[in-house]
This record gives C-alpha cells, structure tokens and sequence, in this order.
C-alpha cells in the first residue's frame, strides 16, 4: 500500500486525543482513487466486494496508524463501524464486515476485534461501496 490516505475534503485522516484514535469514515481508495464504485446488488458475489472492503479497511489502519509516535502501537481496536451502499433486499451486511474483521486480525490479532456495526446506506462518497471507521486505543 502507498502513502497516507488522502483526505476527499476538509479533515484529517485521524484524531488521537490521549491514548484513543478516531478514524475518519475510509473507502477503497489507492492513491486517492476509488478501485471499486457502485451500489452493492442483493445479489452480488460478496467475494467480487473483498478487495475493497480490505482496502477501506486498510486505509483506516494505516490512518490510525499515522497518529503514532515512535515506539507506540495499536493496542486494540475498539470499535469498527462498516456503511455499506446497498440495494434494497441487500442483507450481507455483516459478511461484507467479516473481511474486514478477518484484515484487522490478520494484522493485529485479537486486539483487531473489538465491537462492530455494519450499517446500510442509499449512497456512500464518490460512489463508494463501502466506508470504514475505526476507533483504536494506543
């Protein structure tokens, strides 16, 4: 993965206040580009949704992770809130979450699970398929 994620408006990738880190809502973006766009179907393979599920979550990591003084780690991640843009009768949404869960544990083993909502939403930024937000405790 590249550089820090770049920001689509006015904010900051994260806020750390104290030892908690606050991600802002991050889509599958590289390089500032999305690689996948559109409503997710009732229908749709949720296989064809993996890479950009992982890529948002990705870039809310790498986020969390850019509020870090040398030497700090995450220490857990406390709170993951996946959108969705979904079709109406679309009811995957907590598999869709499961690849993101399955990234977060991949790379910072238990402390990658913490609570989660996955939630439903008619349109996401720049037509994104799905958003990810993170809360992270250092």
């Amino acid at each position: 993965m590249s550089g820090a994620p770049i920001p689509q408006g006015d904010y900051v990738p994260a806020t750390r206040h104290g030892a908690l880190i606050f991600t802002a809502g991050m889509t599958p973006r590289r390089d500032g580009r999305l690689i996948q766009q559109g409503v997710i179907g009732k229908d749709t393979p949720l296989d064809t949704c993996r890479a950009a599920v992982v890529l948002a979550c990705a870039n809310a990591l790498q986020a969390a992770r850019g509020t870090l003084a040398e030497g700090e780690r995450i220490a857990a991640i406390l709170s993951m809130t996946v959108y969705v843009a979904a079709e109406p009768g679309f009811t995957a949404h907590s598999r869709l979450a499961d690849f993101a869960s399955a990234f977060l544990r991949a790379e910072l083993g238990d402390a990658g699970i913490g609570s989660r909502c996955a939630v439903g939403v008619a349109t996401l930024p720049g037509d994104a398929p799905v958003e990810i937000q993170l809360i992270a405790a250092v």
